[in-house]
């Protein structure tokens, strides 16, 4: 059985000192690879080299709502450069998007539009970061023509919302809020959804699933959120982990075998 982590942000300080042990310890419960989001320019370079340095990481760039203060049109120039050179192992934009619970929604709109355009120039998958704002969300994509592929990730919201996003193109992302009983609105989307829409990720090191303290996730509990989603949905989790692992190959681009394969 293979997982892939489609959303760790394993370049995070917390993992300083600790890449290696996390890695064979994933890698020893089945994780054979992960995707490390960017969210600000400044860690652009940290996000790569940690990606280059390990086999089966792959990465992302992109702005992310939070940031986007921090940053100029000169930042969107200096990302498109970046991505037009289709640099190594670097597989979408993102994570970009809309956050309604941290900053201003009027302030990030440019932003995550800006990154929905270049995406489709670039024929490029989106990560997409979505706080209580999956209509505005599907309602961008739907404006701009969305015909790609994108992933919501730390998909949080009801079945009608998922299932207008996955009619877009989009993926949901399945993370460690599933396995938390109380989030019942989460748990019954993600068991109606098709299996064919959902990606696993952790979010890493943050979205701890029960029993693990805030902070302090990591890709050692991506089978913990197989196991949970294979329970809610009543299969088994081998031949869902079968079908997760097409889904991601298929936001990411690879081949359908997968990742190493």
């Amino acid at each position: 059985m293979q997982l892939i982590d489609a959303h760790c942000h394993f370049d995070f300080p917390q993992f300083d000192g600790r890449r290696e042990t996390e890695l064979e310890q994933a890698r020893s419960h089945g994780v054979s690879g992960l995707v490390i989001p960017g969210v600000r320019r400044p860690d652009w370079g940290r996000v790569r080299q940690t990606a280059l340095a390990h086999d089966g990481l792959f990465y992302c760039l992109g702005i992310h709502p939070w940031f986007v203060d921090e940053h100029s049109e000169e930042d969107l120039v200096a990302l498109e450069q970046l991505l037009t050179s289709r640099p190594e192992r670097c597989v979408a934009i993102g994570e970009c998007g809309l956050d309604r619970l941290r900053g201003s929604l009027e302030a990030q709109w440019p932003w995550f539009e800006a990154q929905v355009t270049l995406a489709s120039e670039l024929n490029m998958p989106l990560v997409i970061h979505s706080v209580k704002t999956h209509d505005e969300v599907h309602g961008l994509l739907n404006r701009k023509q969305w015909g790609g592929r994108a992933l919501i990730h730390g998909f949080s919201g009801s079945f009608q919302q998922a299932e207008k996003l996955v009619g877009l193109g989009c993926f949901i992302g399945v993370g460690g809020v599933i396995t938390h009983p109380l989030a019942r609105k989460t748990r019954d989307a993600i068991a109606r959804l098709p299996p064919e829409s959902l990606v696993l990720e952790t979010d890493a090191p943050d979205m701890a699933p029960e029993g693990v303290r805030p902070g302090q996730n990591s890709p050692v509990y991506l089978p913990q959120i197989l196991d949970t989603l294979a329970e809610i949905r009543g299969v088994e989790p081998e031949a869902l982990a079968r079908v997760l692992k097409r889904n991601v190959s298929r936001l990411y681009g690879w081949p359908a075998a997968g990742i190493g394969e």
